[in-house]
């Protein structure tokens, strides 16, 4: 028998609240066989996929809910805690589909329309329509009929019970906790009686916040953290070291003497039939942001490449040692693959936004990642290299071989990055076009001065362990691994009962989430409105919506990610050309030539640090090797590794030398020839060729049978 199930857990997405991580969840129900968790975040469904997903791979089926607080129009009838209003939460959890989609629904508005400097709730008048499908629970000490009862306005917890009764009827459970604080056991016989008298059914929970009463002490050094305070203090919020994970046993013990009330949390996981499913993305339609629907996507591509290719060779001419031939059958090639892999509208999308922002000066990258590989992308403008030029490979971008969708790495001015997220908006629908949120994490580094300091521990001596511990971003040391390799952390720790307490709660709450904020470039455009698919969250600084999921999981909720980077560089370079333009010089990038003399000599007096970070090659200069052998120089490689025209080498008889190409040669040719050694494979030669040449998809393209 299933005796009892979790229903308002908390995970570490209950930011500085829960120190439970949804992998932690996973582990802790899976030892006790539980066949059923809910995960109720404070104010939020960041993790809903996540779970949803995660638990359902253990077994263990996922019921997807929020603690979501309600203005119910009458905190003025309650006391107030330092002028402070904080309105109750109830725990919503979806037992069918459109429950999901209306709790999505909610938890938006709670973010969207809620004031900036307010946090998120809702009104009670929006839950009218949207519960159908969800399941109400009334919210333990925190929700609104506790509140009431505490003090003494039984009238006050009436009318809400009333009012919830309305919305939800049948589905509304009264919640009760026992985590042994005197204000649970104040109210819990009015709570009872309250439910008797209206007919409503008990229900017991547990909010379990950290695993179990060993790790009670760190998560009340995270509540310290969040809220500015110190653990000798006593007059601030604590929770007991009863909001653990319980077991079904332990929960079924407590609440021994109402067994009714355990047996609702069974009843109502069975109601629960609903889980959210990771699905493959949907593209949305080129033809939703242009006049007259029912635009063949794939028509339009093709009639815009071609014309796009004529103009660009017109204006650029063709690569040496190809002719006109070689480029149109590139470019049906390429079309062909992204129509069978239905990505036309994908690749109009981009395009659009890009000529627009081109049109209005808005200065674009020209183009980075394997993306630069297509064609098709240099006929649209979507890049502004010439992939048969330089021999880059398409197949590296798109191979139905390996299904993905494309993603294109582009750069805007980061000072009028705004401007083409808001043309998008208006283009796509602003109920359809977000940013993508993400999540700051309590580091090694960090969460060792915060420990240190709500333990208050001298500042000097926080700050010396801190920089004992290594800190590279790209790849974070453990502080567990730091104590490991540096003696003189473990010799602090052995030494000092206070420095081994801070170790140990700053290694259990290292790498839980501390702050939610935007993702650097991605922006999600949906082909129906946005809360259909995923919750929305509030960027503070810029007001936009934000998705509640990160770029993982937004990808598994359906939506397709375009990258919009706000690049500095392109910033300085437009400032440049506004400067140039005033004195008669007209600038076109595209058309810089890349063998200019001058400019490589300038490159070789490493006079250009601050783009390029060239010191290593003054470095290598005066400093000679034996023999002669090419070099690693400092200047940004593609990621296979390359070296587009800026070729180092380095010789017994000379220092390191940068030269431009020679003319009329060959760049692809001198690619090859000047391949980086040790950057991803060995003797030079190029892996992703050599694949492309191996593999089905080379095969099929000249025409001949997969020789494997």
């Amino acid at each position: 028998m299933p005796g009892f199930v979790h229903l308002h857990v908390h995970s570490s997405y209950s930011l500085l609240e829960g120190a439970l991580s949804i992998a932690r969840l996973c582990e802790l129900a899976k030892a006790d066989r539980q066949p059923a968790l809910a995960l109720t975040d404070t104010d939020n469904m960041f993790g809903a996929l996540e779970f949803s997903d995660k638990m359902a791979a253990a077994g263990i089926q996922p019921i997807v809910g929020c603690a979501l607080a309600v203005d119910f129009a009458d905190q003025d009838a309650l006391p107030r805690a330092g002028g402070a209003v904080e309105r109750p939460r109830i725990v919503l959890l979806a037992t069918r589909e459109n429950g999901y989609r209306s709790l999505m629904r909610l938890s938006s508005r709670a973010f969207l329309e809620t004031a900036p400097n307010e946090p998120p709730h809702v009104r009670l008048s929006w839950l009218e329509g949207e519960t159908e499908g969800l399941i109400a629970l009334t919210g333990g000490p925190g929700g609104p009929l506790d509140a009431p009862i505490a003090a003494g306005q039984g009238d006050l917890a009436q009318a809400r019970c009333a009012a919830l009764e309305g919305l939800f009827g049948d589905r509304l459970y009264i919640e009760l906790q026992r985590h042994g604080s005197s204000a649970e056991r104040s109210t819990e016989p009015a709570l009872i009686a309250l439910a008797y008298a209206r007919g409503i059914p008990l229900v017991a929970t547990n909010e379990p916040l950290f695993a179990n009463q060993d790790d009670y002490e760190a998560h009340d050094a995270l509540i310290c953290i969040a809220e500015g305070r110190l653990t000798a203090e006593t007059d601030r919020r604590q929770f007991t070291s009863e909001h653990r994970f319980k077991t079904r046993a332990e929960m079924a013990g407590l609440f021994n003497d109402l067994p009714e009330a355990v047996a609702s949390t069974v009843e109502i996981a069975r109601r629960c039939a609903f889980r959210p499913r990771v699905q493959t993305p949907i593209l949305p339609r080129f033809s939703l942001g242009v006049e007259g629907a029912g635009v063949d996507e794939a028509v339009e591509l093709r009639k815009r490449a071609e014309v796009g290719l004529e103009r660009r060779i017109k204006i650029h001419g063709l690569a040496a040692g190809h002719t006109l031939e070689a480029y149109r059958e590139r470019l049906d090639f390429e079309l062909k693959v992204i129509g069978g892999m239905k990505y036309p509208g994908y690749f109009l999308i981009v395009s659009d936004f890009i000529q627009w922002a081109k049109a209005r000066g808005i200065p674009v990258g020209p183009g980075r990642g394997s993306g630069a590989g297509s064609l098709v992308s240099y006929a649209l403008t979507i890049t502004d290299l010439d992939p048969i030029r330089f021999g880059l490979l398409f197949e590296r971008f798109l191979n139905p071989e390996r299904v993905s969708m494309p993603d294109f790495d582009i750069d805007f001015c980061q000072d009028r990055r705004d401007e083409v997220i808001a043309y998008v908006q208006e283009r796509y629908g602003r109920d359809r076009v977000a940013q993508i949120i993400t999540f700051g994490t309590l580091q090694a580094r960090g969460v060792l001065r915060d420990v240190g300091r709500v333990l208050q521990m001298p500042y000097g001596q926080v700050d010396k362990l801190c920089k004992l511990v290594p800190q590279n971003p790209l790849n974070p040391v453990t502080l567990a691994r730091a104590i490991d390799d540096e003696p003189r952390l473990q010799a602090a720790r052995d030494s000092d009962p206070l420095v081994a307490r801070a170790f140990d709660i700053a290694q259990k709450l290292e790498g839980l989430h501390r702050h939610a904020s935007t993702h650097a470039a991605g922006i999600v455009i949906g082909e129906r409105p946005l809360t259909e698919m995923v919750p929305l969250y509030r960027d503070p600084k810029s007001n936009m919506p934000v998705t509640q999921f990160n770029m993982k999981w937004v990808e598994q909720a359906g939506l397709v990610k375009f990258d919009f980077l706000g690049l500095k560089t392109l910033t300085v370079l437009d400032k440049a050309a506004a400067v140039l333009r005033k004195r008669g010089i007209e600038i076109d990038l595209a058309a810089i030539p890349l063998d200019d003399e001058k400019t490589y000599a300038m490159l070789a007096r490493a006079e250009a640090v601050g783009i390029f970070q060239l010191e290593s090659l003054a470095r290598h200069a005066a400093r000679p090797l034996r023999g002669h052998h090419r070099t690693r120089c400092a200047l940004p490689a593609r990621s296979d590794g390359q070296y587009p025209d800026l070729l180092c080498t380095q010789a017994s008889h000379g220092g390191a030398r940068l030269h431009p190409p020679q003319a009329g040669a060959d760049p692809a040719r001198d690619l090859r020839r000047h391949r980086v050694p040790g950057a991803g494979d060995a003797g030079g030669a190029n892996p992703c060729r050599i694949l492309a040449r191996r593999g089905r998809f080379a095969a099929a393209r000249d025409g001949k049978e997969n020789p494997q």
